[in-house]
């Protein structure tokens, strides 16, 4: 039989010929078809890393094991070069906290991003199960992924006590001269809510929240935002606030909302 017969024989038969057949492609398509499940319930829930992210990271998870577990056969000769593939794990682990890390943001009191950095991490150990020759391990994981963040735990979440000591931001776009403020402070003290902090931007400044008309029957807007936290949830808060005369836009930062 001729090399190149060999080799062909090698490829249809699925069996590894320096690392490379059917078997590791299939792992590999593996790794690309579990991580995109994940990076499509990303991408559904519009979070900065979604279906191509995490895609791609799982892909390349794979590769590196697949590289590891086979790429240097070439070059090993028995009792002299001994491989170890858990090496290139290790670094995957480490590695990938690049990238979770450059996911996070904190702004003031908030932190966002934990979740996805999250899910970008487990999507790189999924693409090493399956790059590694555990496809159960690796399927098993990316179900119970889907679990813990689409599934049963956000409802879970939702229905856990409320902390009453959580700071959450309102801020509040109104029209100035109209004693808006005051009306805004006394909705939320009846409603049982605690005002920790009030900060006002300048009249005549330009809106942060958003292009919008700056003036109204010839009076600016001002902007408000109010930090508060009560037993009750703050997007009912919100609510009570957008129905004030005078009052243009809310916008909410819940503090007890389900994470990203």
């Amino acid at each position: 039989m001729t090399a190149i017969s060999f080799q062909a024989a090698a490829i249809l038969t699925g069996a590894p010929l320096g690392g490379e057949g059917w078997l590791q492609v299939g792992e590999l398509g593996l790794a690309l078809g579990l991580s995109a499940c994940i990076g499509l319930e990303r991408e559904i829930r519009q979070k900065n890393a979604g279906l191509r992210t995490h895609t791609l990271v799982g892909l390349g998870a794979a590769l590196f094991m697949l590289v590891s577990k086979y790429g240097f056969s070439d070059v090993i000769e028995t009792q002299r070069i001994v491989l170890d593939p858990s090496r290139m794990a290790a670094q995957i682990v480490s590695g990938i906290g690049f990238i979770g890390a450059g996911l996070i943001f904190v702004r003031r009191d908030s932190v966002r991003g934990l979740t996805t950095a999250a899910s970008v991490w487990v999507t790189a150990a999924i693409g090493s199960a399956a790059g590694a020759g555990l496809p159960i391990l690796a399927a098993v994981a990316a179900g119970a992924y889907l679990v813990i963040v689409a599934l049963a735990f956000p409802a879970l979440t939702r229905r856990l006590p409320r902390s009453a000591t959580a700071v959450s931001s309102l801020r509040i776009r109104y029209l100035d001269g109209r004693g808006v403020l005051r009306r805004l402070l006394q909705a939320a003290t009846s409603a049982g809510f605690t005002i920790d902090e009030v900060s006002a931007d300048p009249v005549g400044r330009p809106a942060a929240s958003g292009p919008g008309p700056q003036t109204r029957d010839g009076k600016p807007f001002v902007e408000v935002t109010l930090q508060v936290h009560g037993k009750q949830p703050v997007s009912e808060l919100a609510a009570v606030l957008s129905g004030i005369d005078d009052v243009d836009i809310v916008r909410l930062n819940d503090a007890n909302a389900v994470s990203d």
